[in-house]
């Protein structure tokens, strides 16, 4: 059965800058003694990777890489809000998984590193029908997403920018797909989640270009340049 992206609600496509990881585990249960799930589990797996050619302006690439947290653009302020100064709540694009549609909204953290950052994926909240909405205590997901440039080529005229992502999840299988094979559920899982990687990594490279040609131009506002549109 197919699985497809829907039109936009708000998603994460991005932070302001290079280098991203995106560590994630979410898994809402509010019990301090969960009880162990007898429902069947199905497990998604996606990686992709993206780069792209970034032509160096009069502030170099390494110097916006540098910019503390507190600095990051949102990029698209439809999709994206801050919490603070290290951490972002973003809204993903809305989709459907058979019969179900799901708009997962996440909880990140930003983290400093050498030439980049490290996001953490703080917690994720499933939005749509009830069915849907009670899946939260029923699934766990981690996502690790690597944007870097080249650090050995900082006085080549171009940079490759690259976003390297793996997203993984696991569900208990709803009742009402129990009787579906669980390598048709797993299947159609990594479809969606390759579909989202397909749409989200390039969007979030095209934008994040932009938001470093107007910081090198002297744009110190941080002014998110997205528009929410997938």
């Amino acid at each position: 059965m197919a699985a497809s992206l829907r039109s936009p609600l708000p998603f994460p496509a991005t932070f302001r800058r290079c280098r991203a990881v995106v560590r994630a585990s979410s898994s809402s249960s509010s019990s301090s003694s969960p009880a162990v799930s007898s429902s069947p589990k199905a497990r998604f797996v996606a990686r992709r990777s993206e780069s792209t050619s970034v032509q160096q302006l009069a502030r170099p690439l390494a110097e916006y890489m540098s910019l503390p947290a507190s600095q990051y653009s949102v990029l698209d302020a439809e999709r994206i809000e801050r919490v603070d100064e290290s951490t972002f709540r973003c809204y993903v694009y809305r989709f459907r998984f058979f019969a179900l549609e799901v708009c997962p909204v996440l909880l990140v953290r930003v983290d400093e590193e050498p030439n980049g950052c490290c996001i953490s994926l703080l917690s994720c909240k499933l939005e749509g029908s009830p069915l849907v909405e009670a899946q939260n205590d029923k699934f766990s997901a981690s996502m690790v997403n690597r944007v870097f440039c080249n650090s050995s080529m900082n006085d080549s005229t171009f940079q490759q920018l690259t976003s390297d992502t793996t997203i993984e999840v696991t569900i208990d299988i709803p009742f009402p797909f129990q009787s579906l094979p669980v390598e048709a559920i797993e299947s159609s899982g990594r479809q969606v989640l390759g579909q989202l990687l397909r749409v989200m990594l390039p969007r979030f490279l095209k934008q994040l270009v932009k938001d470093y040609q107007a910081w090198a131009s002297g744009d110190s506002s941080r002014k998110p340049l997205g528009t929410g549109e997938i």
